[in-house]
């Protein structure tokens, strides 16, 4: 399977932010949209870096609450992992495994076409999995 799939199933949609925004108003819009991570965007919308959770609950524990007031710029990660919507479901899982990272933004000809997460990448693999199995109890017992 291949991250076009993913993206046809769960949608192209990309939550996006600028580095001059709060790390408040961050928060408050991984809350509202329910999401692990925000894609930061440059002003011609290219990818500048990524903001997670994981970067604001390491970032208050490090700075405090004043942490808040600060900008995107000053906590988000810079060096993003892309790939593109041919890249096949294995590959991004070595590469999200590897790498230690949960989202991957999604480019094609270096303009964002979605973004996927672990849980995208895993449940798509379940679901092949699942099928594959289903295909060989089938044939074993309709043989």
């Amino acid at each position: 399977m291949h991250v076009a799939q993913i993206l046809k199933e769960k949608g192209s949609r990309v939550v996006t932010t600028t580095a001059d925004a709060t790390i408040a108003d961050a928060a408050r819009t991984l809350r509202r949209e329910r999401i692990g991570a925000i894609l930061v965007t440059n002003d011609d919308g290219t990818p500048a870096g990524i903001i997670s959770e994981r970067d604001i609950v390491r970032g208050l524990a490090d700075t405090g609450a004043s942490l808040l007031e600060k900008h995107v710029a000053d906590l988000m990660t810079r060096s993003l992992f892309t790939c593109a919507p041919s890249a096949t479901v294995e590959a991004v899982m070595e590469e999200m495994t590897s790498g230690r990272c949960r989202h991957i933004p999604v480019l094609e000809d270096n303009v964002v076409v979605g973004m996927i997460s672990i849980g995208d990448v895993v449940r798509s693999r379940v679901d092949t999995l699942e099928s594959e199995s289903d295909q060989l109890k089938n044939y074993i017992v309709n043989p």
